[in-house]
């Protein structure tokens, strides 16, 4: 089962290329600080722009450094299901312990076309897969009945859930049972989705803030809820601000800010606008993350 703060790590580029050696020292600094488990090749590493030799190489390095110190949950989701079940039997050849698959996005398929797509992967594969349910960038919504029945095959262990409906993870909990693995998609709401039957959360915002939101997700297990309700308001305001502007523009600039890697991205996504990094850097200031 995985658990706690989860990061959903960039990919750090260097004159137009991966950065090979920024990334792999921030899978290090991940679990240095903390970090209960890591995902390379998510949207927040911008899959989509890159190659299928980048994201394969990508989930090489991040595994090795990670393992045997955090789990590795390497996103391998894709509109073409001979394309995803490629990249997940890559992931588990490459030494990952989870993989995580979007749902179909720009195809719109049915509740149907996701229970075969999701069901095809998984029969293709020895890996537990995480579904990654994110109706606001894949168009399509899978509905608790669905993911109930994809819940049904054992390689389907949980959902990555970025709806922001707060009654999903205890309707999915009721349905589902106790042993499916809820993790919140949003920090915003990371605690409350908690409250409501979670176990962790796929983070953005850990890439600069690890040791806060591990700290948070620790002090939910151990019942210390004062520790908890500090820590989430330290958090909020960095939460709210690495959204200013579509992700991961607003997390690489953070990023940066630390010397972790280059603020640069691939386009279609650009630079932040002046008033976006003066927000950023004023809500790390007041999280402690600068001075």
């Amino acid at each position: 089962m995985f658990t706690g703060s989860i990061t959903a790590l960039i990919t750090p580029f260097r004159d137009g290329a991966v950065d090979e050696k920024a990334f792999q020292e921030l899978v290090q600094w991940q679990a240095d600080e903390g970090t209960h488990a890591v995902v390379p090749t998510g949207t927040t590493g911008e899959s989509p722009s890159l190659s299928h030799e980048e994201h394969k190489r990508v989930v090489e390095l991040c595994v090795e450094v990670a393992k045997d110190k955090v789990p590795v949950i390497a996103g391998t989701g894709s509109n073409s299901t001979e394309e995803a079940i490629a990249l997940t039997r890559h992931a588990a050849e490459a030494g990952a312990d989870a993989a995580l698959v979007v749902t179909p996005y720009y195809n719109k398929p049915s509740q149907a076309g996701m229970l075969a797509h999701f069901r095809s992967i998984a029969d293709s594969v020895d890996l537990p897969i995480i579904i990654y349910n994110i109706p606001p960038r894949s168009v399509v919504d899978m509905s608790v009945e669905t993911m109930t029945e994809l819940a049904e095959h054992p390689n389907i262990v949980g959902v990555k859930d970025a709806t922001g409906d707060l009654t999903r993870p205890l309707s999915s909990r009721l349905s589902i049972g106790r042993e499916f693995c809820l993790l919140s998609g949003d920090d915003v709401t990371a605690v409350a989705f908690l409250a409501q039957g979670g176990f962790g959360c796929v983070s953005v915002s850990s890439n600069v803030a690890p040791r806060l939101n591990a700290e948070m997700h620790d002090a939910w297990r151990n019942e210390q809820y004062e520790d908890v309700w500090r820590l989430r308001d330290i958090l909020h305001p960095l939460n709210e601000a690495l959204f200013c502007e579509p992700n991961p523009a607003p997390i690489k600039f953070a990023c940066s800010l630390l010397r972790k890697c280059l603020p640069d991205t691939r386009l279609p996504m650009v630079p932040l606008s002046t008033r976006s990094m003066a927000r950023i850097e004023e809500a790390m200031v007041n999280a402690g993350l600068l001075k």
